[in-house]
Order: structure tokens, then sequence, then C-alpha cells
């Protein structure tokens, strides 16, 4: 017989995660479900600034804080894809690639995501120049010229919104006039910094590393127009809302949904099926944000709280004694990770330190020291060393740290190794890092003899400061490359800096795409690199 859960939630985005809080402070047996890493289309997001009580926070950070907290609840996580559910008896079934799963209530998280249009550079300039939510990435547009495609209600708002960074705002209508209420409508066709350009489509977005040019059609005339950015360094945005699919197929027999497949809830988050609910984006709603999300969450796991306790009743189920240890420091390193680290660090040839800069104005000072602290803990072959910020300036000129705070890697002999960190180096960091720990503390990975030669081929001195965000997937490879040339090259030296730490770098540069690497604090390039292409704007 299959284990039997009180609660299965599908889905790890804001509302599955904080229903999963709900549920395991409530002590039940929880089980979610997740087929991607937990965050949802926040995971995405550089920066979240409009969370209530948080002023500023990665996507990443805030998705694996949610993450910790529910594990720390109780609440299992199983990594698997859902093939097909049966939810027509009082025991739910939750078929996946990795077996059937067993409950006696459903939460469906599910979400939805943007419709895209399916131009040609689409793909290849998401996050990078193409985006779909103003409110997450419209602050990097910041006087530049952006594009709002689509008629509707989503694209007139937040055409609107984007006025606030953009030095000016061009719809893009297939119609002939806006699907949306009169009101909005008329609220774009009248803003100062906003022209609408009505039967037009877009055609393609081009360029290098980031958009350069876009060009479009007139339907009625069918004649083509092209967009230039005005000067050769800049970019340009384009946001597209076009609507958004739910992930709801598999529920589709069994669950009723709308005209657009947004599975129908009351306000208890209550579907048509009695001990099944539907939280988050996967729901039809006025506004998908992280606030709702994760109000959602909360309302269906309350909810199915109490239909639990009248189930088990009818059923004649006693309740199972939960433990739940709530971890109330945060911990950076869970066990599994732990697990994964101790043997990569016991491999260390030698000892290292992390010299660190503190900086008592910094918001994650304290952050920064016990995420140190925890990982120094793990292996007696890393050291750490702390200084305040003016309180040894050779030691800062050494170094060579101008952010606060930082901290640098310093071999065996206590020299400076060229590799610097602002930032706390999780999500899909924490692989560099480790990477730069065991390069420098040997054996180091292997590389070719054609490789360090051309490494080696750097004459003069050269600073690249790279600019991530901890959910960038392009940001680690980068950052571990020009970190491996430092470590190999004394000219070279690597700073990542995660952009949502410190947001006057980000403005400084007009960074609005990760990774962005800052050559000798001048020249700008963005997107991924291979060893040729920082060879190559090093000798530019």
């Amino acid at each position: 017989m299959n284990e039997l859960y009180d609660l299965i939630i599908i889905g790890s985005g804001s509302a599955g995660m904080t229903a999963g809080i709900y549920a395991g402070r409530s002590k039940l047996k929880t089980l979610l479900i997740e087929r991607d890493e937990p965050g949802g289309q926040i995971r995405i997001t550089s920066e979240v600034e409009n969370y209530p009580g948080i002023p500023r926070i990665s996507g990443e950070e805030l998705s694996q804080t949610m993450r910790r907290q529910a594990e720390n609840f109780g609440v299992k996580f199983l990594r698997t894809v859902v093939e097909s559910v049966d939810f027509t008896q009082d025991i739910k079934k939750i078929r996946t690639v990795e077996g059937e799963y067993e409950a006696l209530a459903v939460i469906v998280a599910t979400g939805s995501v943007p419709r895209k249009l399916g131009f040609i550079g689409e793909e290849e300039f998401k996050g990078r120049g193409i985006g779909y939510c103003a409110t997450c990435d419209g602050e990097f547009f910041s006087g530049m010229d952006v594009f709002v495609i689509g008629a509707g209600f989503a694209a007139a708002e937040e055409a609107i919104f984007l006025t606030r960074y953009a030095r000016k705002v061009t719809v893009i209508a297939r119609g002939a006039q806006f699907s949306c209420s009169k009101t909005i409508a008329e609220k774009v066709l009248a803003h100062p910094k906003i022209e609408v350009k009505f039967n037009t489509e877009i055609l393609e977005v081009g360029g290098d590393t980031v958009p350069r040019y876009a060009t479009f059609i007139d339907k009625k005339t069918g004649e083509s127009w092209r967009y230039d950015v005005p000067e050769s360094n800049t970019t340009f945005g384009l946001f597209v809302f076009v609507g958004y699919i739910p992930q709801s197929a598999e529920y589709a027999q069994q669950l009723r949904l709308d005209e657009k497949g947004y599975i129908l809830t009351d306000a208890d988050m209550s579907t048509n099926v009695d001990g099944v609910y539907a939280a988050g984006d996967i729901r039809p709603k006025a506004l998908r944000q992280l606030v709702t999300a994760v109000s959602d969450g909360a309302i269906a796991a309350t909810c199915a709280e109490k239909y639990l306790a009248q189930k088990k009743e009818r059923l004649g189920l006693s309740d199972e004694e939960q433990e739940v240890s709530v971890l109330r420091s945060e911990t950076f390193f869970d066990e599994e990770l732990k697990e994964q680290l101790v043997p990569i660090l016991e491999r260390f040839e030698k000892r290292i330190s992390l010299l660190t800069f503190l900086d008592e104005t910094s918001e994650f000072n304290e952050e920064l020291k016990s995420f140190l602290s925890e990982f120094a803990s793990l292996s007696d072959k890393v050291q750490i060393q702390y200084l305040n910020k003016g309180e040894n300036p050779e030691k800062e000129k050494e170094v060579h740290v101008t952010l606060f705070p930082a901290f640098a890697i310093l071999d065996s002999d206590g020299s400076y190794t060229g590799v610097q960190f602002h930032g706390i180096p999780g999500g899909h960091e924490i692989n560099s890092f480790i990477l730069a720990l065991y390069n420098a503390a040997g054996p180091g990975q292997t590389i070719g003899a054609e490789t360090l030669e051309k490494i080696q081929t750097v004459k003069k001195k050269v600073n690249l400061k790279i600019g991530v965000s901890l959910s960038c997937t392009l940001c680690p490879d980068v950052v571990a490359l020009s970190q491996l040339m430092a470590l190999k090259n004394p000219l070279i030296e690597a700073e990542m800096i995660d952009v949502s730490r410190f947001p006057d770098f980000k403005n400084q540069y007009a960074i609005m795409s990760v990774p962005a690497i800052v050559i000798n604090d001048d020249k700008l390039s963005f997107g991924k690199k291979t060893l040729d292409d920082l060879l190559a704007l090093m000798e530019g």
C-alpha cells in the first residue's frame, strides 16, 4: 500500500511553497511535488522590490528561503513530473514518472507561463532585452526605448508602468484598437511618453549580446520598418504581453476550467472536486503578482486543513503526530548540500583563507558573516579572516577592494589570488564559488596546455567585474572562467558582483541583463563568453 499523505501540493512556485509552509506549520503530513527549481516565475526575477517588508531581494534567494522554511516545517519535496491524476475517490492519486502518490487533499499550484509569439530572436534575447514582466525587469531599461507587444489590459497597464523608467514606450498592437477597457486605453493614448502603432506586428529582434534592432510590419500597407538603437553601445527593451498559458492540461478531464484553461475556484480556492484546491497563477485572476500567489497558497492550505479534519473524522482516520523541527536560524547549507561539499573540501591540498572586508552600513553584512562561518565549519582547510572597512587601508589597497562588503581568496601563503566576491554566492553561483576554492587550494580542475597558454598571453593588468544574479543560468560559467584566468595569471583579477546587492554598480553601468562583464571599470559586455571571447575583450 502506498504511503498516504494528508496533503499533496503540485508546484513549487510562490503559491505552492506558501501552501507548504502553512500546511507544515499545521503539522499536516505534506508532500510537495516540483517539476523544476523552486520559485516558479519569481525565480527568474533578478530583483524583487515590491514584496512588503523586504526592500530588495533576488528572486532566487527568496525562492530558496521559502523552500528552506517549508522544509523546516517538515514538508517533503519530490522532484518529478506529474503524468496524470485521479481525483474521483476520497483518496486522491497522483501518478508521476517516479511512481504513484496518494493523499486526502491536493493543492494544484502549477502556475502559468507567459505566452510567446515565436518571432525571430525571441528565444535568443529572452532575459537579455526581451521580457514578460515589466514589474520585474522594467528598472533595467531606465532611459532606454521600450516596446510593448499587445493590446489587452496587461499590455496597456504595463506600458504605463514602464514610462517610469523608459525614455519612450512604443505599443505595438496587432489590431485596430485596444482590447481592454476604454478608460485605460485612453490613458495610454494620452500619455506623453507613449506612442501606439495599431495594425502592426513584430517580425524580428536582432543584435549581438543584446538587442540592437527590431523590425515590424504594417498589416494594412504591408510595408515593413526597422528600429535601430540610437547609439552603438546601447540597447532597448521589448516586453511581450499577449496572455498566459495555464499549466492545467493534466487536470482538464476532472477539474472545471474556464475558456482559457484556468482552473476555476471559489474564494476558498476550492475547485469543483471536494478536497482539491487550486492556488496561484493557475487560477483566473486580475493581478498576477508574488503577493497574490502567496495569499492564494495560504488560503488553500488553511481551507485544506479544515477539510482534512472533517474528512478524517468521517473516515475514522487518526492523526499522525508530525514532528516538526523549526530552524529559527537561517541555514545556508542543507544536509544534502553538505554531503556533496565535504568530500570536495577534504580533497584540498592546501589551506586557504577568505579575507573578508565587512561594512556595518550594508544590509547583508551579518548575513555574509553567517554564510562564511557556516561554510568554514565544513572543513579545517578554509579559514576566515575579518576586517572592518577602513580598519586596514594597506590590506584594502593590496587586495584592490573597492566595493564593500567583500571577501577575497588568499592562497596558503596569505597572498591575494586575484579572486573576489561581492555578495553571497548561493543559488547557481555556489558551484563557481566551490570551483574557485578548489582551483586555489589544489589540485584544481584539469586544463589543457593550449588553454593555459592562451591565458598566459595576457601581458597587462586586467580587472574583470562580472555582474550576476543568483538565478542566472549563464552567469556561473562566465564567473568560473574569469576566476580560473585570474588564478592562472597574476595580471588578471576577477570579481563576482551580485547586482541585486549592489544597485549603485548596476546603475552605474545601466545593467539590464546578466552576466554583465565590466573590463577595467570601462568596457561593458553582456552574455555568455568563451575563453577566446574574454581574451578578445581584454585586448580590445
